[in-house]
């Protein structure tokens, strides 16, 4: 039996091989975006005020986003058989974003992976640019856009143990907060800042190796108060 019994995965990067937020920054949003991430870098702003910062630069329809992000956007090949596997282990698995997230069903439904549960932002087109509004944030704190901190605190109170899988500055928390972690890329850098226990990753491929093959799970490290904890 597998030790870990849910799946919180990253979608940006790691789910998807392209960032795609940032794909459509690059194209329909204002130049100097860049800025808002190297602020999260410094630990000046969180991820939801930079991300506030960033739709608003967006000049575009969804439509005319989505026809270009779609051709674009290429789920990583290895994924759609984790999936599969996940299903026949009967392994709940969760998409978690922090993006702009309107792309994400669109690009799941042309997979054939539509049915799985996605957390993440919402975006509203209205005016003469969009807003993001925050249905998975935290209650109280305003750091991130999705906490994904609270998404597998959640999986581990419905479910047992969590996977994390991720690439990221967003996806510390997560992280932080999750029994196993396989990271790559910027990740592995802030798990080793942290202090997290982890496992790198190229593929989805080498993440189901390692679920078939760790015993025990390090654990969450992360404490009763998220360390990217901002008050309104």
């Amino acid at each position: 039996m597998l030790a870990v019994r849910a799946l919180l995965v990253d979608f940006d990067g790691t789910a998807c091989l392209q960032d795609v937020s940032e794909m459509l920054l690059d194209t329909f949003g204002e130049p100097g975006w860049e800025r808002f991430d190297e602020a999260v870098d410094r630990g000046e702003m969180g991820l939801r005020e930079a991300g506030a910062h960033q739709v608003a630069m967006l000049r575009g329809s969804r439509e005319e986003m989505l026809v270009f992000a779609l051709p674009r956007a290429q789920l990583a090949p290895s994924f759609p058989t984790f999936v599969a596997w996940a299903e026949e282990k009967d392994l709940p698995l969760v998409l978690a974003s922090d993006g702009f997230a309107f792309y994400i069903r669109p690009i799941l439904e042309e997979a054939g992976l539509g049915h799985l549960e996605v957390v993440t932002n919402e975006l509203v087109f209205e005016g003469p640019a969009p807003s993001q509004l925050h249905p998975n944030g935290h209650p109280v704190c305003t750091g991130c856009g999705t906490c994904k901190m609270l998404a597998a605190q959640r999986l581990r109170e419905r479910h047992g143990a969590v996977a994390f899988v991720g690439d990221g500055q967003s996806d510390r928390y997560g992280a932080l907060y999750s029994d196993i972690v396989f990271a790559k890329d910027a990740l592995v850098a802030i798990c080793e800042l942290d202090g997290v226990p982890f496992r790198r990753w190229e593929t989805f491929d080498d993440v189901r190796e390692g679920l078939e093959t760790i015993h025990p799970l390090a654990g969450p490290v992360g404490g009763e108060r998220c360390p990217g904890w901002r008050s309104p």
